[in-house]
C-alpha cells in the first residue's frame, strides 16, 4: 500500500534517528520541517530555520539524508531546502540539496587528503596536553551554553569539515571555555585516535617561540605547528600587543587554515575587541564560527553542583546548594572551589556541611564588594524607579507594574547580595525560594530580549553606584 509523503517523511525522521546520536538529531534534524513532495520531479522540499542549519545538512548529512529518502520515499529521490533568510520579514529562499549516491564526492575527497598522509615523513606520537577530566559528560549544558556546546560537540564528531573553522569561543572568566575546548579536543582525540591534537595556552606558545628563536631553532618550531591536525589555543588575549608572537601565529594559523585542519581558540572578549592584534589576523579570527559562552545564571549554577555533588558522593543541603548557586557570581570555578572548601572543612572539622560553615567558606572564596548593598536599598531604588511603594511591592497584588518591580528587586538581590533565596523572599513580600529563582529567570530571559528593559535594569544599577559615592 503506498504511504503518504507525511508519513514518509515520519519514517525517514526515524531512520536518522537511529543512526545519530539524540544530541544531534535535537539540535540538526528536529528543526526541519517537511512541506511537500513532487513525484514528478521526485524532490523532497523541507523547511530549516536558518542558512546556517542548510550549510551543517549540506556538508555533514547529505549521504544520511540521501539514503533515507531513497528508502522511504523512491530511487532518485532528490531534496531542496526552503531556508528562513529573514524572520521578522518572513523571507525564504529554495536551494537545491547535494543529490548523494554511495558517499559525496566532497567527503570522497575529504577522506583521501587525510594531513598525515600529505607529509612525506609520518610524524611522532603526540601528547595533546589535554585535560582528561574535562569533557562533554561533566559540561552541563544550560542556555548560557546552548549553541557554543552542540556546535562544539559536531566539531568534534565531523573534524575534517571546513566549517565552522575556526571556532571562536569567547567568555568571561570562569564561565567553561577552557573546559569546552578541552572537550571538544578530547572528544576527536577519542573518536580519530589518528589525529594530531593539541591544546596550548598562548602564553606558552609565546614562551616556545621565544626559546625557538634564541635556541636557532625556529624553523623545528613552525613545522611542528603546521603537522597538527587540531589546534587549540587558550587565552589568545594575552598576545595583545606581542607583534612578533602574532606574526608568526599568523602564518601558522594560515597553513593550518589552506589545509583543512581544525583550529579552536578561546578568549576573554570577541575579536572586535581584541585591541592590539593586526587586522589580517582579526579577519581570521572572525571567518569561522564566534560563539558566546554568557555566565551561567542561578539555575545552571544549581544543576553544575547537583552534577558535582553526586559525581563525589558527597552530602549537601538543597538550601546550601541554592546559597552557593546564587552567591558565586556566575563563575563555575568560585562553584567548584566552595564545595571543595566545604568538603576539606567538613573532613577536617569533622562537622555537617551547613548554612554556617557555608557561609563562612563564600565569605573567604567569593570576591564581594567592601560596601554591600542591602535588600532594602535594593528595593526602596527599583521602587523609586518604576514609581510603586514598597508596600505595594511586598503586597500579594498580581498588577504588572508590581510584578515587574518585585522580579527585578529579587534579581538584583541575587545580583548584589550574599543572601540566599530563601531570605530574599522573605524580604521580599515574605516569598518563598522557588519564587526568586522564577523571578530571577524571568529577567534573565527578558534582558535577552528586551532593550528598553535592559536600559531600565542599567539605570537602576547606575543608581547604586552613585548611592555608594
Amino acid at each position: 500500500m503506498k504511504v503518504s509523503p507525511n508519513t514518509a517523511w515520519d519514517k525517514a525522521l526515524a531512520l536518522i534517528r537511529e543512526n545519530v546520536s539524540e544530541q544531534q538529531f535535537k539540535t540538526w534534524f528536529k528543526p526541519i520541517a517537511f512541506e511537500s513532495f513532487n513525484e514528478q520531479t521526485k524532490t523532497v522540499l523541507v523547511q530549516v530555520p536558518s542558512p546556517f542549519v542548510y550549510e551543517y545538512l549540506e556538508e555533514n548529512y547529505v549521504d544520511l539524508l540521501g539514503k533515507v529518502l531513497r528508502r522511504t520515499f523512491c530511487e532518485g529521490v532528490r531534496l531542496a531546502y526552503r531556508v528562513v533568510t529573514d524572520r521578522t520579514n518572513q523571507l525564504t529562499q529554495v536551494l537545491e540539496g547535494e543529490q548523494a549516491g554511495n558517499g559525496s564526492e566532497q567527503a570522497k575527497r575529504r577522506a583521501n587528503q587525510s594531513p598525515t598522509t600529505l607529509d612525506s615523513a609520518q610524524p611522532q606520537k603526540l601528547d595533546p596536553q589535554l585535560n582528561p577530566r574535562q569533557t562533554f559528560a561533566n559540561f552541563i549544558e544550560g542556555d548560557s551554553n546552548k549553541l557554543p556546546r552542540s556546535v562544539g560537540m559536531s566539531i568534534a564528531e565531523h573534524p575534517q569539515t571546513t566549517q565552522f573553522n575556526p571556532m571562536f569561543i569567547y567568555g568571561p572568566s570562569g564561565c567553561g571555555k577552557t573546559h569546552l575546548a578541552n572537550a571538544i579536543g578530547n572528544r576527536i582525540a577519542q573518536l580519530y585516535p589518528q589525529k594530531r591534537v593539541l591544546y596550548v595556552s598562548a602564553r606558552l606558545f609565546q614562551v616556545q617561540y621565544t626559546d625557538s628563536v634564541r635556541q636557532n631553532t625556529f624553523n623545528d618550531f613552525v613545522h611542528f605547528y603546521q603537522s597538527i591536525d587540531v589546534l587549540i589555543v587558550d587565552d589568545i588575549q594575552e598576545w595583545i600587543g606581542i607583534e612578533k608572537t602574532q606574526q608568526t601565529f599568523f602564518h601558522i594559523f594560515d597553513h593550518l587554515f589552506r589545509n583543512g585542519r581544525r583550529i579552536i581558540l578561546a578568549s576573554d572578549r570577541p575579536p572586535v575587541d581584541l585591541a592590539g592584534m593586526p587586522e589580517r589576523l582579526l579577519t581570521r579570527f572572525s571567518c569561522g564560527l564566534i560563539a558566546e559562552l554568557e555566565k551561567p545564571n542561578t539555575q545552571l549554577c544549581i544543576d553544575i553542583l547537583h552534577h558535582k555533588i553526586q559525581r563525589d558522593g558527597l552530602q549537601i543541603p538543597d538550601e546550601v546548594v541554592h546559597f552557593i548557586a546564587e552567591t558565586a557570581n556566575g563563575s563555575v570555578r568560585d562553584l567548584e572551589g566552595t564545595v571543595n572548601s566545604l568538603m576539606a572543612y567538613s573532613v577536617v572539622y569533622n562537622s555537617p556541611i551547613d548554612m554556617r560553615l557555608a557561609e563562612r567558606i563564600i565569605k573567604r572564596a567569593v570576591k564581594t564588594d567592601d560596601r554591600p548593598l542591602t535588600v532594602d536599598d535594593i528595593l526602596e531604588t527599583v521602587c523609586h524607579h518604576f514609581g510603586v511603594t514598597t508596600t505595594a511591592v511586598n503586597s500579594k497584588s498580581r498588577k504588572r507594574e508590581l510584578v515587574t518591580a518585585r522580579q527585578v528587586s529579587m534579581y538584583l538581590a541575587q545580583k548584589y547580595t550574599r543572601m540566599p533565596a530563601s531570605r530574599i523572599g522573605k524580604l521580599v513580600g515574605g516569598r518563598d525560594h522557588s519564587t526568586v529563582i522564577h523571578s530571577c529567570t524571568q529577567v534573565e530571559e527578558r534582558l535577552k530580549i528586551d532593550r528598553s528593559f535592559s536600559d531600565e535594569i542599567l539605570s537602576i544599577e547606575n543608581s547604586f553606584k552613585l548611592k555608594k559615592r
